[in-house]
């Protein structure tokens, strides 16, 4: 019998070797059971064990009685631990050590990368040395296990996890609940309100149910729900600012609306329209005003008038984006 890392195997309990613990054999090899990685009662010479067998910090082959959240071959979504910007990331596998997931299998953005707490899909399986260290699940293998998504599923709002993330969008597996493992989605960068990490736990609305069973996704509302969401966080984030004015208008650039109030410039100027139309805010060149300040009358010298205020100000204030829940976007709502 080979005696391999990451496998759950049953072994005899050969001798006991204090102050280090038991050793097991298959009757070929030996395998050391610290006295920490006991579980339940002291075990007697000669007893068969069921054990898991990983390598301890020395890189010797060890064994524990303790259960591991994957075993080698096998897909399981773990939770991050910690973060190394030259290693990887460290994922919790339920034995109080931690498994490695290499640099080589993250996104090549920063900004893509996961964070402690996030939770990604990955496998069990060997580094060129033989030591144990998590891949990320391929497409291939999260799809035989996912189901078709219903058409009732359209307009509805759903959760799942980032399963990959890349300029274009984020693919999304989508909770199954009662009805199975879960389904495949793809929010494109359109519709999403900001980068999402991989591994991120993220709620989309389903804007198309696709005939090989796949979803679209949206971070936003319908537009006639977003519309009015939207007016009324400019209108607060402008009764906020000295003067009632805001250097952001319907000729500010697309990228600076997207960064400051995290909506897409046609999402922006549906706002805008709203506000204008019910008689709230006014345009003065490339500034915006609400109606009743008097401040409207004069507008702000220099650079001031240009779009790259808002630029500016972006830099100089990075808190400054406005929370929402839901925005719209650019694309048509399905």
């Amino acid at each position: 019998m080979s005696l391999v890392a990451g496998t759950i195997q049953t072994l005899r309990l050969a001798r006991e070797v204090s102050p280090h613990g038991y050793f097991l054999t298959d009757g070929e090899t030996d395998v050391l059971l610290h006295y920490s990685e006991l579980v339940g009662h002291k075990p007697r010479i000669g007893t068969d064990l069921e054990v898991f067998l990983f390598f301890d910090t020395d890189d010797r082959l060890a064994a524990t009685m303790k259960r591991p959240l994957i075993t080698l071959g096998e897909m399981a979504r773990l939770k991050v631990a910690d973060v190394n910007p030259r290693l990887g990331c460290f994922l919790e596998i339920g034995l109080g050590r931690q498994l490695l997931l290499p640099i080589s299998e993250l996104p090549e953005n920063r900004d893509y990368r996961p964070w402690p707490g996030d939770e990604v899909f990955v496998t069990l399986s060997h580094d060129k040395m033989g030591r144990l260290i998590a891949l990320l699940a391929t497409e291939e293998q999260l799809s035989e296990r996912t189901f078709d998504a219903p058409e009732s599923w359209k307009n509805v709002w759903v959760e799942g996890w980032v399963t990959r993330t890349l300029q274009i969008g984020s693919f999304v597996l989508v909770d199954g609940g009662v009805v199975g493992f879960g389904a495949f989605g793809m929010i494109p960068d359109s519709e999403r309100i900001r980068p999402l990490r991989l591994g991120e736990r993220v709620s989309a609305r389903v804007t198309f149910v696709r005939e090989d069973g796949r979803v679209n996704l949206s971070m936003s509302q319908l537009k006639q729900i977003g519309r009015v969401e939207d007016a009324d966080r400019i209108l607060a984030f402008m009764k906020e600012r000295p003067g009632g004015g805001m250097p952001y208008s319907d000729e500010t650039p697309a990228d600076v609306v997207k960064q400051r109030f995290g909506i897409s410039k046609s999402a922006f100027k549906r706002a805008l329209g709203k506000l204008m139309r019910d008689g709230m805010v006014t345009q003065k060149g490339s500034w915006t005003y609400l109606v009743e300040t008097e401040q409207a009358e004069e507008a702000p010298e220099g650079a001031e008038h240009s779009e790259l205020s808002g630029q500016a100000e972006l830099a100089g204030q990075p808190g400054g984006q406005v929370p929402r829940s839901s925005q719209s976007t650019s694309q048509e709502d399905h």
